[in-house]
């Protein structure tokens, strides 16, 4: 199968599938590291504790950018 032959054929699928696809190739160029992903899992499960408790503010996203651009802007 030729590479335009397979890209039209993607092209075609649902939706779901495209995801499914796109999902799979990814993890075959970076597959994931079991260790490195339960490590990631409990320090989001910790940012996520430490925000409902107020342990930390949230900034607003709008926020963050427009600082940012300030700042290069000078």
């Amino acid at each position: 199968m030729r590479a335009k032959e397979l890209m039209s054929m993607v092209e075609s699928l649902p939706l779901d599938l495209k995801t499914q696809l796109i999902d799979r190739l990814l993890n075959s160029l970076n597959p994931s590291q079991k260790e490195i992903d339960e490590l990631w899992a409990k320090e989001a499960e910790r940012r996520v504790k430490e925000i409902r408790t107020g342990k930390v503010k949230v900034i607003d996203g709008e926020k963050v950018f427009r600082d940012i651009k300030e700042r290069l802007s000078r």
